[in-house]
């Protein structure tokens, strides 16, 4: 099947008034006992030009908009995605490409996941990246439940440890998605960079998800802990009692950033140092 689950990104303009909750919490201390113990991780250290490591990372491929009205097609070329100089590189292209769809494009870009390859269910899930920037364009590094076949989004849950649209350059986006709370209504909290913009140096992303706490990271500083506690009164369920399995993609357009204007530069790439993930010891 097909996914369609980026429709819940595509709801995250939370913070600037759009809807949702957007109102930054106190967070708790994370809990004590135990250290964190490496059980994932890849370093992209492969030889430049290689393709990333195939027992770690498969791909969604194709166009159509993916739930969200994004205009790239998602391809596995290495003129989209590849290893190079100690990272991987995601590359988003403006170029006419038609995919194995047969859905015409005008951009083309990557989405790599690991599903059927890694999944965890809690731990620390970490990501030392340099996101690209430009009106349009929408790097993520996210999780979606592995029952996503069987239950559907959003009932698997979603999160989405790292969002960010070029046109607001100096501010990242943390949310949780799940039954109740989901599109317009997903829990989202920005974190802003008091000078530069995040797409100038590279930044740690993460998540420590321990039972019914999930906590969200920049560079290690704290800005949100999500509990069920947050959730609609509506019937709305915490749903992150299960694995999740991980992406990384940068999409062009949609209905959250816009599309591409004159202003925006092309190619735009997204580096990842490292993806790592960790248990309690």
């Amino acid at each position: 099947m097909k996914p369609m689950h980026l429709l819940s990104m595509a709801a995250v303009l939370l913070l600037l008034g759009c809807g949702g909750s957007s109102t930054p919490q106190v967070a708790g201390p994370p809990p004590s006992g135990g250290t964190w113990v490496l059980s994932w991780s890849d370093e992209f250290n492969g030889a430049d030009g290689s393709a990333p490591d195939p027992t770690k990372w498969t791909y969604d491929l194709g166009a159509g908009g993916w739930g969200n009205g994004e205009l790239e097609s998602y391809t596995n070329r290495s003129q989209n995605v590849v290893v190079q100089g100690g990272n991987l590189v995601i590359t988003a292209l403006k170029e006419n490409y038609t995919g194995g769809d047969g859905i015409p494009s005008s951009y083309t870009s990557a989405r790599l996941k690991t599903q059927g390859l890694f999944s965890q269910s809690s731990g620390r899930f970490e990501a030392r990246i340099k996101i690209p920037s430009g009106r349009g364009i929408w790097p993520a590094f996210w999780l979606l439940g592995t029952d996503i076949s069987s239950n559907g989004w959003p009932t698997c849950g979603e999160i989405d440890i790292m969002e960010s649209i070029g046109s607001q350059p100096s501010w990242i986006y943390g949310t949780i998605h799940g039954p109740g709370y989901s599109g317009a209504s997903g829990l989202s909290t920005g974190s802003q960079l008091g000078t530069g913009t995040y797409a100038d140096a590279f930044h740690t992303y993460a998540v420590e998800w321990e039972g019914t706490q999930i906590r969200f990271y920049v560079d290690n500083f704290l800005y949100v802990t999500r509990t069920p506690a947050d959730l609609p009164k509506n019937g709305a369920l915490w749903v992150f009692d299960h694995p999740f399995f991980i992406l990384l993609n940068v999409a062009v357009g949609g209905n959250w950033p816009g599309s591409p204007d004159s202003s925006t530069v092309f190619p735009q790439q997204m580096l990842v140092d490292y993806v790592r993930v960790y248990r309690r010891s």
